[in-house]
């Protein structure tokens, strides 16, 4: 078993951050080489603006490149949900912005010629109890009914054909969802960024900021740079000088693994319908095919914001013991690959866009930002070359999470809460 991203491990390695100093003047600076952060550098570039890119590791080390490999539409904790907590104009906004999401990625794979095995496959959210059914029945209902009519529901009998186990009692398809091959993506997306003209710069964490004149001074420990404009594409993984912005994203471990490759007799057995599969227990699992037949299976496993081999190897244990209890005919399968990465969840678990602090932001995906940190990206980078503001989150409250000051130190807590509702629910 390896300790590594499969989508690291699988993909090609960027090559062409620029060296030498960190130096020079920027229309803006992004902070953050992930999807959110590639996305808007490239949006800029291709306006004509001079655009740096600052990662504090490589383009894709932090959740871009450790996530499930998911590209689901419809929102993470339900339509009926977002519409009590949010308004109906406002769920309807943010649900199609999903939904707008995935067409943004299979547009810039497209346009950019990305080899990253895109593939439109429909996401399953399965009922773990028969009272979880009744729920995802009525979230269907609506969502059907009022924003999303390509979705469909599935009885315990129809998930036959879809899905290899027994353990669970029905679910809802959502038909728009993709996946992809998440490393892939990252270098193409950064080949595409650099081609347009943006300069990334690696190895790069910012350590300082100060205002400088108009805009700001960015410093490294590989130098300095100005921007009239900053923005940050961090998520989980923000550290530095935007402690703002620390106190309202919690990072939180999220752990995957991918077994090795399936014989077509276990593919036709584990994953027949080949969809993204998504539990609907609050400590759940998600899972999928790779595109050489490799189950990847992850989940929440334990509440940590620690992403280690110890870790890693901690939850791998735990989510080897899930796999095997939805799918008892993969027990004891070897696992090739085991990794963590850290989720950037907000205290209502809706996601964040807009401007605060002196610098445009995009952030809190909360585990469901695979697809709409590409497309965000893409329309905060308009939103600072001056075209039209189309951010469905613009306005959106943002309040920092009470007692949190960068450590979740609650997480424990937090976990326990949730796995007495799992049990009880």
């Amino acid at each position: 078993m390896q300790f590594k991203s499969y989508w690291h491990d699988t993909a090609p390695r960027f090559s062409g951050a620029a060296e030498g100093p960190v130096e020079g003047t920027f229309d803006v600076a992004v902070v953050g080489g992930g999807f959110t952060g590639l996305s808007a550098a490239r949006t800029l570039a291709k306006a004509g603006a001079r655009v740096a890119l600052l990662e504090a590791r490589q383009v894709g080390f932090g959740g871009s490149g450790r996530n499930g490999g998911h590209l689901n539409n419809g929102l993470a904790h339900g339509y009926l949900a977002a519409k009590e907590h949010l308004g109906e104009a406002r769920a309807k906004a943010l649900y199609r912005a999903f939904d707008d999401a995935v067409d943004t990625i299979e547009r810039i794979v497209a346009e950019e010629a990305i080899d990253c095995s895109f593939r439109r496959a429909g996401k399953l959210k399965l009922a773990s109890k028969p009272g979880h059914f009744e729920a995802i029945a009525r979230n269907f209902e609506a969502v059907h009914r009022e924003v999303d009519a390509d979705t469909a529901l599935l009885s315990k009998e129809d998930l036959r054909g879809e899905i290899g186990s027994r353990a669970f009692h029905g679910a809802m398809l959502s038909k728009k969802s993709a996946m992809m091959h998440m490393g892939r993506f990252v270098d193409g997306m950064a080949e595409a960024a650099t081609r347009h003209g943006a300069a990334i710069m690696e190895n790069a964490p910012v350590t300082a900021r100060a205002k400088e004149g108009a805009g700001w001074r960015l410093t490294t420990p590989r130098g300095s740079l100005t921007a009239n404009r900053v923005f940050l594409a961090t998520n989980a993984y923000t550290e530095g000088p935007f402690g703002h912005f620390r106190r309202r994203v919690i990072p939180v471990g999220s752990f995957v693994l991918a077994t090795r490759p399936l014989s077509d007799d276990e593919v036709a057995a584990t994953m027949p319908g080949n969809r993204t599969c998504v539990t609907s227990l609050n400590i759940g699992n998600y899972f999928r095919l790779s595109p050489d037949n490799r189950l990847i299976f992850g989940g929440r496993a334990r509440f940590s914001a620690v992403s280690d081999a110890r870790s890693d190897e901690k939850s791998g244990r735990i989510l080897a013991e899930s796999l095997a209890g939805i799918f008892p005919h993969l027990a004891g399968i070897d696992i090739d690959y085991c990794w963590g990465g850290l989720v950037g969840m907000t205290k209502d678990r809706f996601p964040r866009a807009g401007e605060a602090d002196g610098v445009h932001y995009a952030m809190g995906y909360s585990g469901h930002g695979a697809q709409l940190a590409t497309h965000i990206g893409e329309i905060m980078g308009e939103v600072m070359a001056g075209k039209q503001n189309r951010n469905p989150m613009e306005g959106m409250d943002w309040n920092a999470v009470p007692g949190h000051f960068g450590k979740p130190w609650f997480l424990p807590v937090v976990g326990l809460y949730y796995r007495m509702l799992d049990k009880f629910q």
